[in-house]
């Protein structure tokens, strides 16, 4: 309690900074009259007579007045409204007490839970990722529960993936799969962007009383301004940071990354910025890499944060610009498609498409053998598929093709998982193996000694 105090009393400024409004246009506000006490990313509080303090974040200058955005709408503001400068960074202090609780992008609770426990700690907002040379190495892979991720696509601790698929996919139900059911300590999930009315469908009926249990859910829907959208994801960042500190694996979850740069966009934009691919601005990529550069490895007694981060593919054109910068920044990803979907295969991963930067050395032997064998016949049927659907194919003309004709159907069905179904690494490699006669674990080394044996010459 002594902490908490003392943290609380180290956030009370000492002073009062504060200058005036000079010009609104659209949802950008000028000041002037601030001197030297302002920086890009400084908090200013504007304050209307007689209604409550409106939020700003600087996001840029122009000739000798800052350029600010609000976190909610500019109701009361005019000209000569005071402009309070808040002293030093923006910072939110978590808790383990926020476990099981819905807040929005400024820390605050909107779950109608009461008040949020404050911890002793604070956790900048804008935190920087540790550095490159005291970071731990990835650790063992991660349990997840979907069978295609946990055979196919190895996720392993400290790992960051992306989730790339259009609208409609099922991208959002695969990431409450993955919260519900994976082996990590915690879960920090950041919804940027979101629908209003699915969010507590997202809370109740994906992601289940068990899964918000050991979760804290950070909410920006798509009706809030960009700031309040792009604050979200740093405070999803900032949970998750202070969650590894204390030693646990984390698993954090972001959907959708792409909202976020969207925010980013209209700041961008809106601060002057010039447009360049698609309109993006310039600082829009910067702050991706420093968004998801966080995810990842801690320093040695830490932690790690498992990084999923979905991408809403514009157009269902998997190069657009988004797309391509996060899938240079990430160490995998996972490709949705909307033809999988369209057949009825849930989650709708293309698991030939898709890839995991940590495999094949996260997994043994076995593990390995098992899955180069499902990716041929994959591989074979999909060579083949125009053929085998029109009937131009005849069975017996190459025996390969007819051995996944018949595998095939039961890949099909091994991919396919019920939202409230879980299934372990162990139990995924066994399913798996048994569709394609591969030896079980303990029989592989006594049937590859076998084989080696035959090959001997005598």
């Amino acid at each position: 309690m002594a902490d908490q105090v003392e943290a609380a009393i180290s956030t009370l400024p000492d002073k009062e900074i504060y200058g005036q409004v000079t010009k609104v246009l659209g949802l950008l506000v000028e000041i002037a009259g601030f001197t030297s006490n302002l920086s890009i990313g400084s908090m200013v509080h504007l304050r209307p007579d007689g209604k409550s303090a409106i939020p700003c974040e600087v996001v840029g200058f122009r000739d000798g007045h800052a350029l600010l955005m609000p976190f909610g709408t500019l109701e009361g503001v005019g000209l000569g409204c005071r402009a309070y400068i808040q002293d030093g960074d923006s910072v939110i202090t978590p808790d383990d007490r926020w476990l099981g609780r819905v807040i929005n992008g400024m820390g605050e609770p909107i779950d109608g839970l009461g008040q949020l426990g404050q911890g002793g700690h604070p956790v900048p907002l804008r935190n920087k990722p540790p550095l490159p040379h005291s970071r731990q190495r990835i650790g063992e892979q991660l349990d997840l529960g979907v069978r295609s991720v946990n055979s196919f696509l190895a996720t392993c601790r400290g790992q960051r993936m992306g989730i790339f698929s259009g609208s409609g996919v099922g991208k959002s139900v695969l990431l409450s799969m993955m919260a519900r059911y994976t082996t990590a300590d915690v879960s920090v999930i950041g919804l940027v962007g979101e629908r209003g009315r699915e969010v507590q469908e997202f809370l109740e009926d994906d992601l289940g009383e068990d899964g918000l249990a050991r979760s804290v859910v950070i909410v920006a829907t798509g009706d809030e301004p960009a700031l309040m959208r792009r604050q979200a994801a740093y405070t999803t960042l900032a949970v998750a940071e202070y969650f590894r500190d204390q030693g646990k694996q984390v698993l954090c979850l972001i959907d959708s990354v792409t909202r976020f740069a969207m925010a980013q966009r209209e700041i961008g934009l809106s601060a002057g910025e010039p447009p360049t691919s698609k309109g993006y601005p310039p600082t829009t990529f910067g702050e991706l890499s420093r968004l998801l550069e966080r995810a990842g490895p801690g320093a040695p007694g830490q932690g790690s944060i498992t990084g999923l981060f979905s991408v809403l593919v514009e157009g269902d054109d998997h190069n657009e610009p988004i797309s391509d910068s996060v899938r240079g920044i990430v160490d995998g990803h996972i490709v949705m498609r909307r033809e999988i979907a369209d057949r009825g295969r849930y989650p709708a991963i293309d698991v030939l498409k898709s890839i995991s930067r940590s495999m094949p050395g996260c997994f043994n032997d076995w593990q390995n053998a098992v899955v180069r064998r499902a990716k041929q016949v994959v591989t074979t049927y999909e060579d083949m598929a125009e053929l085998i659907r029109l009937g131009a194919y005849r069975k017996g003309s190459d025996k390969a093709v007819d051995e996944a004709i018949a595998i095939y159907p039961q890949i099909e069905e091994f991919l396919r998982q019920h939202k409230d179904e879980s299934t372990s690494i162990d139990k995924s490699f066994q399913l798996l193996a048994g569709i394609l006669g591969v030896a079980q674990e303990e029989d592989f080394g006594l049937d590859n000694q076998g084989a080696d044996d035959q090959d001997q010459p005598h």
